[in-house]
């Protein structure tokens, strides 16, 4: 999988990498899109009072560590993927492509752009998309760095995506620039995220123009059916106006628009 260099944008981010410390996710209940568990006794009673304990929760349900690629939908099945925001500007413009065509994606979200962005987290999952950890600071070169600062863009991301939805965890763990380890993928997959890949990269990012934003996915088709796009990091435009071309397109084709398997 190609890596996406030259990101400037997201030097903004890595700073807020820096000062955020690992977080344990395992008194966390997972479920596949599960709302926020309330564990806690009401405001005013106590244990003292007769007010019961709330049982453990379980740690997340292991996943597969292999990384996806198929549709949940089968053969002709085709999953879009969303990349690198939430952002103010773009993500409530491919909200609404989606929304006019009936379509469901999954959301791949940097930590600290869904910890600025609340409302368009919660509006994502209300839409009925799903959620993916896309690290904290969009490293492309995790690959190369420590299991300890590997562990923190993934697992720091988990609980600042969780946070953001008011509870709903992401399902999956795509690695910027597609830079997965072993560790990284075996880390992920214990906390029920599963290592997301992509069949198509729709080079949206290289802002190409709409015409060849559409060719390309077009072209690339047969390669499988998981798609990349963006919605951050930049004018987006060219990406929602792909999206209005190549949604109807692929339905024309005879594809129907699922989930990434999990």
């Amino acid at each position: 999988m190609a890596r996406h260099g030259g990101r400037g944008w997201y030097g903004q981010v890595v700073a807020a990498a820096l000062g955020i410390t690992a977080v344990t996710v395992a008194a966390s209940l997972w479920t596949a899109q599960a709302g926020p568990v309330d564990g806690h006794a009401k405001a005013g009673t106590s244990a003292r009072h007769g007010a019961p304990k709330a049982a453990p929760a379980p740690a997340p349900a292991s996943v597969s560590a292999e990384i996806a690629h198929a549709s949940d939908r089968g053969t002709r099945g085709v999953n879009i993927t969303i990349d690198d925001g939430p952002d103010p500007v773009w993500t409530p413009k491919v909200l609404q492509v989606l929304k006019e065509y009936g379509v469901k994606a999954t959301f791949c979200m940097i930590g600290p752009q869904a910890q600025a962005h609340l409302d368009l987290v919660k509006a994502v999952v209300a839409a009925g998309h799903r959620l993916c950890d896309h690290t904290v600071s969009h490293d492309v070169t995790m690959d190369t760095k420590s299991e300890a600062y590997q562990s923190r863009q993934i697992l720091d991301a988990e609980r600042m995506i969780t946070e953001a939805s008011g509870g709903v965890r992401p399902l999956y763990y795509r690695a910027p620039g597609g830079a997965f380890t072993p560790y990284s993928r075996k880390l992920a997959a214990s906390h029920g995220l599963r290592p997301l890949g992509w069949n198509v990269d729709s080079k949206d990012f290289e802002r190409p123009g709409t015409a060849a934003i559409v060719a390309t996915v077009k072209e690339e088709m047969p390669n499988g059916p998981t798609i990349l796009f963006h919605d951050a990091g930049g004018d987006r435009s060219e990406t929602v106006a792909a999206l209005r071309e190549v949604l109807p397109w692929l339905r024309e084709q005879g594809y129907s628009f699922g989930f990434p398997v999990r």
